[in-house]
């Protein structure tokens, strides 16, 4: 299980967010804290994997917390979750460590999207052999994996469902090489002109890649490839 620690000085956004957390397999929440002195304290004495962190807290600001936790040597993965939308506080969070960047307001498939990226990357992580050494390929897996398990279940069109996007990566990933429409059908178990339109919405948002095949009758086949495998 993934620990986190949710902070807001909210106290029923902080309850939200914790019950966002608590209903994505694989995360429980550990702890709240409604202050940064709350928070460090929190983590002085608890195992944090990650903190969901509001930056307008009312005794200092989330990133100012950010840098004072690295200056004392804490390692924990940082969420940024806050109303501050200037581009001089993004640009912070990322120089300061924050792992990813979440605007309020959002709703569970925004906060659900982050954490599934967070899950992701720590399998990517210990995939490449956890603190040895890696070549190109694993660091682009690595930098990678928050993208791969983001925006797929997100924006989806009307009548598309984020359990049939997840079954179409599945077979797409497990596969290992291109499939046509009618093997991703017959994998997954979805009709064909389901799996021909998801395949397309998928392709247009870039997280699949079209190929074509071209056989004896002279009319290609087109076959696809998840673009960002784990």
């Amino acid at each position: 299980m993934i620990d986190v620690l949710v902070v807001d000085d909210d106290f029923h956004v902080a309850e939200i967010n914790a019950a966002y957390v608590s209903q994505v397999p694989g995360f429980r929440v550990a702890s709240r804290a409604h202050t940064a002195a709350q928070a460090l304290a929190t983590l002085e004495r608890t195992r944090i994997d990650l903190v969901l962190l509001d930056h307008y807290l009312p005794d200092e600001t989330g990133l100012a917390l950010v840098r004072r936790l690295r200056q004392l040597g804490h390692r924990t993965d940082v969420i940024m979750v806050t109303a501050a939308r200037d581009v001089a506080t993004v640009q912070d969070a990322m120089r300061s460590g924050a792992l990813q960047y979440l605007v309020k307001p959002f709703g569970f498939s925004g906060l659900r999207a982050k954490l599934e990226g967070y899950a992701a990357l720590r399998r990517t992580v210990a995939g490449v052999g956890g603190r040895g050494e890696a070549g190109q390929e694993q660091v682009d897996r690595i930098f990678g994996a928050f993208r791969a398990a983001d925006s797929p279940h997100t924006e989806l069109p009307k009548g598309h469902s984020a359990a049939t996007v997840e079954l179409i990566r599945q077979v797409l990933d497990q596969a290992g090489h291109p499939l046509s429409a009618h093997e991703v059908a017959e994998r997954s178990g979805v009709s064909r002109s389901t799996a021909q339109r998801y395949l397309k919405h998928l392709e247009r948002s870039g997280h699949i890649t079209l190929t074509l095949k071209y056989g004896d009758t002279g009319r290609p086949e087109h076959r696809y490839r998840w673009a960002r495998a784990h």
